[in-house]
């Protein structure tokens, strides 16, 4: 409740909580935000003193390492971050490397970045005082943590009266070059974001002392093979460009946060369906690319984010290829292009697998990364394939199939290949399944057409179930048993529409053996047979 309270602001709640019924200020929540860190994030500044007064860690970190201070630069809270600067807050990184400067850059808060870059906490008349000037002429930086410290030609007399704001010349022009980036992307203000770049590169130039930016490792396709600029004169040259602008935001933004941080990959994926909407869908897809190579190396297996980058590109091929059958669209989409999502796609099952991702606890996010897969699969069967490049899909299908993934109630992806419930993934239709298609490529790459679920269901009972006999058919000539029961004793046959019944010319009988049928019996029956048959013809057994 008083992280609740916290939350909505009720100050008279906090006060009972806490102060009448001693309720703890550090226990936090399942994500490590304390009730100080709740108050800052939202804004209220008279809780964030109570709290304060009553003793609460300023300096406490959340499971991903961030602190009040932090919460208060991604808000916005300018006067909630002077009160903990009095109160001893520290200027520390989070788990991504985030300074609070760095978070009010990203989220475009330009009183919080203004105030850390150019002075920090304001003091009292004695302390101002006591402050040097700054070597560019403005007011000193205080709370650098030596004498002369660079970026700031002044220095502090008494440590005891300076708080810890600590902002070198480097970082104030990297969170500039941020903010710039925020104002191209997130606000669409390309002449606010020159203004900020601008002075980042004064900042860097200035006393005759030029900052460099890292060489690039290499140019890459996906921004164009652009390169930032490292000069005033080429800064002047961008302004008359702003395709070349947003690519620079690209490159900041990586350069600064690095790949790993989330803001990274998404604004490159924002950028690259800027691109789609604009019928522009080589960059696009060039760009999607880059951010999910990105993804993949940095982030955890089973990633919301790269889910939905592959989610994305399955939208985006179903609508080309849509387009493309209309003659509405001369966009070339190939095999390589479905090949190449497809082949990261098993990659990404392969990575869960081998970092031993929970199936339970992740079975949902499983689900829809395999269900985005099927979906590719089906969309590849739609493009022509020469014999060589056939070959290479029946590859990655019997890849995937080799991981043997497991979704949700243990389905296989042919159990899911056969069922209308894989038909939706997100906002927009890719895919319709049940597919005959993809359960005949699925069969011809080896999947078992006996699997079972957890509820001992084949791909047969729930193709039945989605009333489909010509799947039926096919998962039969492939060897599926036809009176092969589930946990409920039912076959696929009993499971049937009775109206399909009548209009389909499927004959299970055709594929019921004389073997299938002594099985049944000893099953009916009861007739034990354990110890006194060969294995292989229990598990036969067992099947019926």
């Amino acid at each position: 409740p008083r992280c609740a309270a916290c939350f909505d602001g009720h100050l008279e709640i906090v006060r009972y909580l806490v102060g009448e019924r001693g309720a703890d200020l550090e226990v936090a929540n399942r994500h490590g935000h304390t009730c100080l860190m709740i108050s800052c994030y939202k804004g209220h500044r008279e809780i964030a003193r109570y709290l304060l007064e009553k003793g609460a860690d300023v300096n406490r970190r959340s499971v991903k390492g961030n602190t009040a201070l932090h919460d208060c630069a991604e808000s916005g809270s300018l006067e909630i971050l002077q009160l903990l600067l009095r109160s001893k807050a520290r200027m520390e990184k989070d788990g991504y490397g985030m300074t609070p400067l760095l978070a009010a850059s990203v989220t475009g808060h330009t009183n919080i970045v203004e105030y850390l870059i150019q002075g920090g906490l304001q003091q009292d008349e004695a302390a101002g005082a006591q402050s040097g000037t700054c070597a560019s002429g403005g007011s000193h930086q205080r709370g650098c943590s030596e004498e002369g410290c660079e970026g700031c030609g002044a220095s502090a007399s008494s440590q005891d009266e300076v708080p810890n704001v600590f902002c070198t010349r480097e970082a104030a022009v990297e969170a500039l070059e941020l903010l710039g980036a925020t104002f191209v992307d997130k606000k669409r203000d390309l002449l606010g974001a020159h203004k900020y770049w601008r002075r980042a590169m004064e900042l860097r130039c200035e006393g005759g002392k030029y900052l460099p930016k890292p060489e690039p490792r290499q140019l890459v396709l996906a921004y164009d093979y652009s390169r930032e600029v490292s000069s005033l004169e080429e800064l002047e040259a961008l302004i008359t460009d702003p395709d070349e602008m947003r690519m620079q935001a690209l490159l900041i933004r990586e350069r600064i946060l690095g790949p790993s941080h989330p803001d990274t990959s998404y604004y490159i994926r924002y950028r690259g369906a800027v691109y789609a909407d604009s019928g522009n869908f080589e960059r696009c897809i060039n760009l999607w690319k880059y951010a999910l190579d990105m993804q993949q190396g940095n982030l955890e297996p089973l990633s919301p984010m790269t889910a939905s980058s592959f989610l994305s590109f399955a939208e985006l091929y179903s609508y080309v290829l849509q387009d493309r059958s209309k003659g509405t669209l001369a966009t070339h989409l190939g095999f390589s292009d479905l090949i190449g999502v497809l082949s990261k796609g098993v990659r990404e099952v392969e990575r869960a697998l081998v970092h031993g991702k929970d199936p339970v606890a992740d079975s949902a996010q499983f689900t829809k990364t395999l269900a985005i897969i099927l979906h590719l699969v089906f969309l590849l069967e739609k493009v022509e394939c020469t014999p060589e490049q056939e070959h290479q899909k029946r590859q990655t299908i019997y890849r995937l199939l080799k991981c043997s993934p497991r979704a949700k109630n243990g389905f296989t992806l042919l159990h899911m290949a056969v069922d209308k419930d894989t038909t939706t993934v997100g906002r927009y239709p890719v895919g319709k399944f049940p597919s005959l298609h993809v359960v005949n490529l699925l069969l011809e790459c080896g999947a078992d057409p006996d699997s079972r679920d957890y509820d001992n269901n084949t791909p047969l009972h729930v193709a039945a179930r989605n009333n489909c006999p010509l799947i039926m058919s096919a998962l039969m000539e492939a060897g599926a048993h036809m009176d092969a029961t589930n946990a409920f004793k039912q076959t696929a046959y009993e499971l049937l529409d009775e109206k399909l019944l009548t209009k389909s010319t499927m004959q299970p009988f055709n594929y019921i053996t004389l073997q299938c049928l002594a099985a049944r019996a000893l099953d009916k029956h009861k007739i034990p047979y354990k110890g006194f048959i060969p294995e292989e013809l229990e598990a036969f057994i067992e099947l019926h």
